[in-house]
């Protein structure tokens, strides 16, 4: 089994979360342990590799940085919550596919908890509530190792996903674990998100 730190890191901005997860993949050695990073972002855009500038139809104040994981533009504010997976592939035999099987698996069981049905798309990955978007995943690889991860809405301001094509989908719906009766607060969701994630690992690791 390989080990796992997990960190309640609360609420970072999110150039300084970018920063802080390069500078861990790129000291990492063979010894370094895998960390999940759990926290939330104040309000900011982000645009992946994909990322089209058409999509983001209206930031207005919002911040907008252009970063380095897959996909294309989704956005991060109070009330979400991210989970970053800082993991070494290799060393676990897992593909990027796998991982993000993983990932959407964590978050299928964690609404399963709560009774919702929650599934995947091939086509589009994430996590989705009847074609609403509940969860959101990127992902970058650099030598065998990874970061970002996921955003999974539990109760926040959804307005501002109205102002871009959330993952370049016009008029993709999204929703949150609040809307659907989920009264947990963001710890526990946290909590649950996390022993989820490690378990997936550990089955696929």
């Amino acid at each position: 089994m390989n080990a796992m730190l997990t960190r309640h890191l609360g609420r970072v901005e999110y150039a300084a979360t970018w920063k802080a997860m390069r500078s861990f993949t790129d000291g990492r050695d063979s010894d370094t342990v895998d960390e999940i990073w759990l926290l939330e972002h104040p309000p900011v855009f982000t645009l992946g590799q994909a990322g089209r500038p058409e999509h983001l139809r209206n930031p207005q104040a919002i911040p907008v940085i252009q970063t380095d994981r897959g996909g294309q533009v989704t956005y991060h504010g109070p009330g979400q919550l991210v989970a970053y997976v800082l993991l070494d592939l290799n060393r676990r035999g897992i593909g990027v596919r796998g991982l993000v099987e993983i990932l959407e698996g964590a978050v299928i069981a964690l609404a399963s908890e709560a009774g919702i049905p929650a599934a995947a798309k091939k086509e589009a990955p994430g996590v989705y509530v009847e074609g609403r978007k509940l969860a959101a995943l990127g992902l970058r690889v650099r030598k065998g190792c990874c970061y970002h991860g996921l955003s999974l809405n539990v109760k926040m301001d959804l307005e501002p996903f109205a102002r871009i094509d959330p993952c370049g989908y016009p008029g993709l719906g999204v929703t949150q674990l609040h809307d659907l009766g989920v009264a947990w607060g963001m710890r526990e969701v946290a909590t649950r998100l996390a022993g989820h994630l490690v378990s997936g690992l550990e089955k696929k690791g």
